[in-house]
């Protein structure tokens, strides 16, 4: 996985993000639903569809499960390229895991996952939480 920032892997400007979208743990089917949504109107085909949506809901379920329970989805696209930008707080305010971190089930290979369907990953942690963003290269040939 690479956390070295990408080519265009800054922020847009807030006019340019096709889908801005707060989530929970009670709201992660109808995120997925939007992002495919999105993927498929920037113009990926069927499978990379599926593969934006799969790192996006793996990166949210991260979120929840370590950060605070929630966080931010961001989607943005131009003719090269989809990104998508999840982001958390953190642990809550006492520094501790949100509720579902305390699911003790193997898991620990959604990053995994995320690197390899993505084009180019980014992570960027601090104290204020964490923020990933996944490249998709839109391909315009049939």
């Amino acid at each position: 996985m690479s956390t070295d920032p990408g080519p265009g892997d800054t922020l847009p400007s807030a006019g340019t993000a096709v889908l801005e979208q707060a989530f929970d743990g009670d709201s992660l089917y109808a995120l997925r639903a939007a992002v495919a949504a999105h993927a498929a109107q920037a113009g990926l085909t069927r499978q990379r569809v599926y593969d934006v949506v799969t790192a996006a809901h793996e990166l949210a379920a991260n979120a929840i499960r370590h950060g605070a329970g929630h966080g931010r989805l961001r989607l943005w696209a131009d003719a090269r390229v989809l990104r998508c930008q999840v982001s958390d707080d953190g642990p809550d305010g006492q520094g501790t895991p949100g509720p579902d971190a305390a699911w003790n089930s193997g898991h620990g290979h959604g990053l995994w996952i995320v690197d390899r369907v993505a084009d180019h990953v980014t992570v960027d942690r601090d104290g204020g939480g964490t923020t990933v963003i996944v490249t998709f290269t839109i391909s315009r040939s049939g």
